[in-house]
């Protein structure tokens, strides 16, 4: 790939948006092999890992390419479209935003699942200083992750969120020095991992269904509960196995693991946290 850098594990994909030249700004070429990414990760589902080269995540969408297209090209939803087939992805995404995320980089971040950030990131929205406007989902998903008044103050006012805005508004889940983000992106890939990928899978199907409704979820785990991986995984967590890795919180009142099946908890690494698996 031209655009990308893409590493196949067994259980996530890793693809890192790799135009130096362009701070990683999103041109056709990087559009077509994003979705030859998607189409890899819908055959044969995997979790994805998002990331930028060399300090910066995607500055924006290649404005000279943006500068030629026209009605037909809008009304063909170049990078809309493929921002949301990474949304409807079947199991979970995960952006590692180091440095700038503007315009279509931010867009792609967003449609993402979970993101973690740099101290250096930045997110923003700066297409009505060009003329147009955010057409790739940001007018939406911004609305959906941070509520109409910071959306509008980023889509508006051209308001820029640091990584500490980003944390606080809860755009991101952690903020992370530039030199761990990746170890720490993979960690939480570790984590979730460990969950069944039926599970996660349908989890995420009902998460994102559009108003919610109690017949949903409740279809989605009587799928569930007729798994084989639902039986074994409640299985070895009542025989105690250490395979389950029992979550304890360790606070007062609470039950204390100890890998005790009895106590219905899971234990962690850290207090309050599941084990991440300590990938290196």
């Amino acid at each position: 790939m031209d655009t990308l850098t893409v590493e196949e594990l067994d259980d996530r994909m890793v693809v890192t948006l790799r135009r130096p030249e362009a701070r990683n700004a999103i041109n056709a070429a990087m559009v077509r092999e994003l979705h030859d990414v998607c189409a890899r990760l819908e055959d044969d589902p995997k979790l994805l890992l998002l990331a930028g080269a060399d300090g910066t995540f995607a500055a924006g969408a290649d404005i000279a390419e943006l500068r030629e297209r026209g009605r037909d090209q809008a009304l063909r939803g170049i990078n809309s479209r493929l921002f949301d087939r990474i949304a409807r992805l079947p199991l979970p995404t995960l952006a590692a935003v180091d440095g700038y995320a503007l315009g279509g980089g931010a867009e792609l971040a967003y449609a993402c699942d979970l993101r973690l950030a740099s101290p250096s990131a930045v997110f923003g929205n700066p297409e009505p200083g060009l003329g147009i406007l955010a057409a790739a989902g940001a007018c939406w998903r911004l609305r959906d992750l941070l509520g109409a008044s910071v959306a509008k103050q980023v889509l508006l006012a051209g308001r820029r969120l640091d990584a500490d805005d980003a944390v606080r508004l809860g755009l991101v889940a952690e903020v992370v020095p530039a030199g761990e983000l990746i170890k720490r992106a993979h960690a939480l890939l570790d984590r979730m991992a460990k969950s069944g990928p039926l599970a996660l899978r349908l989890t995420k199907l009902v998460a994102d269904a559009p108003g919610g409704h109690p017949v949903t979820d409740d279809l989605a785990q009587a799928i569930l509960f007729e798994s084989d991986d639902k039986r074994a995984r409640m299985d070895a967590f009542l025989a105690g196995s250490a395979a389950t890795g029992a979550w304890s919180s360790g606070r007062r009142g609470e039950p204390d693991t100890g890998g005790s099946a009895a106590t219905g908890a899971w234990s962690s690494g850290r207090r309050g946290e599941p084990d991440t698996g300590g990938r290196s």
